[in-house]
């Protein structure tokens, strides 16, 4: 079986590095194409395409699905399948009539709840119990094609987007190992999404990452979880951007607030909010190290009683 496999972030490097070891034929590799990285702006190839290459396999970097020369491209490779994972292209409906047995994406949530661009995020913002992986047959939706398969975990507290993509990486991996003999075989029936429980997340901006201290703590600590790693969460202070790394929220009582800077019983430092206290874990100042809240109390003077913000 002829498999041509799209993707670019790290999320799909075990779906990809599986099929390998499974000894499926994978004929190409289509990814996004090299872009400036770094301080140097020189070129940076994606994390499939490192992994494509190593492994040796032929890679294709089209601007655009959508031109005829890379439909064309790929109708030369023959796919029987065209597997997906993040690769970040809406695929035309002359690409997704291609292979035999369809274009199959994998998502990481439980469809149809967190379709769009940043799932993940979406799951923690949400405050969800649960979030998984859901495979799915692709139309010219978006995330709207029918469920192949899903599978689900926890969203444990000390889950950051970077943590919880990394966990719903590797379980995409297996679950695929299941679905894709067993839907070549027709073992599969397609299961149509529920429009009523339908719910879209947009792609995260650097701006989403500015806190408003005027929002509840519980609020607050979910989006430093989904913003860790990119764009972070910051707020600012004396003039410099100050990253909040982890953070945890507090319900006591005591006047603060909102953005102001307060000494906990028992040690420890923490924010006013619109609703309770946001303990500070770990911070970054602007231009400095990562460090524990503590020491960097130690280090700066006038931090409490400050108001965070301005």
């Amino acid at each position: 079986m002829r498999i041509v496999f799209m993707g670019s972030p790290e999320f799909a490097l075990p779906t990809l590095e599986h099929l390998v070891l499974d000894s499926y034929d994978v004929v190409a590799v289509c990814t996004r194409p090299d872009k400036p990285a770094g301080r140097g702006r020189g070129m940076a190839s994606s994390p499939v395409k490192r992994l494509a290459q190593t492994l040796a396999l032929p890679v294709i970097q089209p601007a655009s699905l959508k031109d005829k020369a890379a439909i064309t491209e790929l109708v030369g490779y023959k796919p029987d399948v065209i597997i997906v994972a993040a690769f970040g292209q809406i695929l035309s409906g002359s690409v997704l009539e291609l292979p035999k047995y369809g274009c199959i994406n994998i998502h990481p949530s439980l469809l149809p709840q967190h379709r769009g661009a940043s799932p993940v995020a979406a799951s923690i913002l949400a405050g969800d119990s649960f979030t998984g992986v859901s495979i799915m047959l692709m139309d010219e939706g978006l995330d709207t094609g029918p469920v192949l398969a899903q599978a689900q975990i926890p969203v444990m507290n000390n889950d950051t987007t970077g943590l919880l993509t990394l966990k719903l990486s590797v379980i995409a991996a297996h679950l695929l190992q299941d679905v894709l003999p067993n839907w070549i075989e027709g073992k599969i029936e397609p299961r149509p999404q529920a429009e009523a429980g339908a719910t879209y997340s947009a792609a995260i901006t650097k701006d989403d990452g500015e806190i408003d201290w005027c929002q509840p703590a519980m609020v607050i600590w979910r989006r430093v979880r989904a913003f860790q790693p990119w764009p972070g969460c910051y707020t600012r202070w004396r003039g410099r951007l100050l990253k909040v790394i982890e953070a945890e929220p507090l319900y006591q009582e005591r006047e603060a607030a909102a953005g102001g800077v307060v000494v906990l019983p028992g040690g420890g430092v923490g924010v006013g909010t619109g609703d309770g206290i946001l303990r500070l874990l770990t911070l970054q100042l602007e231009g400095k190290r990562v460090m524990a809240a503590d020491d960097f109390l130690r280090g700066q003077r006038g931090y409490i009683g400050v108001v965070l913000g301005g």
